[in-house]
């Protein structure tokens, strides 16, 4: 059984849902970011940079337990090690298509989405140059998103692990300052996306006080 260590944040629904799609026992270990959890020292034996998501699997390389942090990576861990959700070993150019979209959210999409929601959201002062550089740059990858999906259901053509790191984050697209109305394409994908039973299990994920 994996054990998750997770917050219900944009990228930890990443791997709530890819859990699931991957239908993986697993376990929840609760990070509460809020609480200051993810210094613990023993959270940082798995995940140095202090972030959430991490996993441990108890069935590594060799039989042996690994220890992973970063989203990104864990995606392509379980894509691999699972085959399934990526590509073929021998499907270079579709494993490079999947790569690139995994790796645009992870460079693009996450990090603007994540400061437009701080201005406009989060940020004690309401600084406009901000909010307007950051809504602004969110218009832009879901313009990028919306040509992407333009004649194909999925970014990487088929559902893959990058649907499932772009998808929490469409998920706050009012706090991006984004309407899915002007995105039709991308709310096409959206409603399909959400309609997964995979979907609806991550989002049942609640932490139980």
């Amino acid at each position: 059984m994996i054990d998750l260590y997770y917050w219900p944040t944009s990228n930890g629904k990443k791997l709530a849902l890819a859990l699931e799609e991957f239908e993986l026992p697993y376990k929840v270990h609760w990070i509460d970011i809020n609480n200051g959890d993810q210094f613990e020292p023993s959270f940082l034996k798995i995940s140095p940079n202090n972030r959430i998501p991490a996993i441990v699997d108890p069935d590594g390389p060799g039989g042996a337990p690994i220890s992973i942090f970063e989203s990104g990576a864990i995606l392509q861990y379980l894509g691999l090690k699972y085959k399934n959700f990526y590509a073929a070993a021998h499907d270079t150019r579709q494993r490079v298509l999947v790569d690139q979209w995994l790796f645009w959210q992870m460079g693009g999409l996450g990090p603007m989405a994540g400061q437009a929601h701080h201005f406009r959201v989060f940020a004690d002062e309401k600084v406009p140059y901000g909010i307007e550089r950051y809504t602004k740059e969110c218009t832009r990858l879901y313009g990028v998103m919306e040509r992407q999906l333009e004649g194909r259901d999925y970014f990487a053509n088929t559902y893959s692990i990058a649907d499932m790191a772009i998808y929490p984050w469409v998920i706050s697209y009012e706090r991006h300052g984004q309407n899915l109305d002007d995105f039709p394409n991308v709310k096409r994908w959206f409603e399909a996306v959400s309609a997964r039973p995979a979907v609806e299990r991550m989002q049942k994920l609640v932490k139980q006080d």
